[in-house]
C-alpha cells in the first residue's frame, strides 16, 4: 500500500483490528523499502519504534532530538509518530519494521537477540517474531522462518525460538494499557 505521504510503498504485515484503516488503528506493523531521503509520514497519537532490517543505515532526525543513526546492529529506534522526522540514507535503499501503537490505548517493545527462548504471549498480547533462519515450534508444529517471514502468537500461545547459529531475530510485544 501506499505511505501515507505518498512518497513510497509499505507492506503491511499487521493490523488490528483487522478492519482498521491506517488513521484508526490500535496497533500495526509493516515493512518498507526506502530508496530516498524524506519526511516520514505523520501519525497524530501514535508512538512507534523504528528497526532497521537490512541496508548499510538511515540517519533519523526527530524534531528536537539528536540525529539517530540506525543500522542492522542498533537498537530499535523509539520516537513519536506525531513529530516531524526526516531520514537521511547512508549508503543506498534500506527495509525497516515499523511498530505503531495507539498512544494511551497500546503499547509496544522491539528487541532484537539472538538466544533460543521459550516464548508465551500472556492475557491480551501478541507476540510477532521476525527472523530469517529462525526455527519456531509453536502447537505441535514446527516452521523455519526464511527472509522476512513472521511467525505471530496471541494471546495464551507458546513457541520456542531457536535461531541457526547467530540469526538475529526480533521479538515484538504488543499489549493494551491497564
Amino acid at each position: 500500500m501506499p505511505w501515507k505521504n505518498g512518497g513510497g510503498e509499505t507492506l503491511e504485515v499487521a493490523i488490528s483490528p483487522a478492519d482498521a484503516g491506517i488513521a484508526a488503528f490500535d496497533w500495526r506493523i509493516s515493512m518498507a523499502v526506502v530508496a530516498a531521503d524524506g519526511a516520514f509520514s505523520a501519525f497524530p497519537g501514535a508512538d512507534r519504534t523504528l528497526t532497521l532490517l537490512d541496508g548499510e543505515g538511515m540517519t533519523l532526525a526527530v524534531a528536537g532530538e539528536s540525529p539517530i543513526l540506525l543500522t542492522s546492529d542498533s537498537a530499535p529506534c523509539v520516537f513519536p509518530g506525531d513529530v516531524a522526522t526526516t531520514a537521511t540514507l547512508v549508503g543506498g535503499p534500506i527495509t525497516d519494521l515499523n511498530v505503531m501503537t495507539a498512544r494511551g490505548r497500546y503499547t509496544h517493545v522491539v528487541a532484537r537477540s539472538t538466544a533460543p527462548r521459550a516464548l508465551h504471549a500472556g492475557p491480551h498480547e501478541t507476540l510477532l517474531i521476525l527472523g530469517d533462519g529462525v526455527a519456531v515450534e509453536a502447537a505441535a508444529e514446527s516452521v523455519t522462518l526464511g527472509l522476512r517471514d513472521f511467525a505471530m502468537l496471541e494471546s495464551g500461545e507458546t513457541a520456542y525460538v531457536c535461531p541457526a547459529s547467530t540469526a538475529a531475530w526480533l521479538l515484538v510485544t504488543i499489549r493494551p494499557v491497564d
